[in-house]
């Protein structure tokens, strides 16, 4: 099993910074892919930015040159640096692991308000 628990969310005023971490658990070698998803109120949850299998990194329209992915440790670490936060990226924040024999697996998430 893979586990993945994030730390980082709060609150913060319109422009600062946030770094989300997500710690990843158990059988790491079997993730193929990382990344970062949100759900705002009454939304669906989107997906923000991702590390592929080749190393490569994707980011969501809405955050590209604001959002920075990354990763420590051979997957064991998977960071979302924030900057110049707005208040449309307020919503629970949600790491989530791609792997081999177990699927898709989430953490309980952590959540981010930017005030106005």
């Amino acid at each position: 099993q893979v586990r993945l628990e994030e730390s980082g969310g709060g609150l913060v005023q319109a422009g600062g910074s946030l770094r989300l971490s997500c710690a990843a658990s158990g059988n790491i070698f079997s993730i193929k892919s990382m990344g970062w998803y949100r759900q705002a109120p009454g939304e669906q949850r989107e997906l923000v930015a991702i590390i592929t299998s080749s190393g490569s990194k994707n980011y969501a329209d809405s955050v590209k040159g604001r959002f920075t992915i990354s990763s420590e440790n051979g997957k064991k670490t998977l960071y979302l640096q924030m900057n110049s936060l707005k208040p449309e990226d307020t919503a629970v924040y949600y790491c989530n692991a791609d792997t081999r024999y177990w699927g898709v697996r989430w953490g309980q998430g952590t959540p981010v308000t930017v005030s106005s």
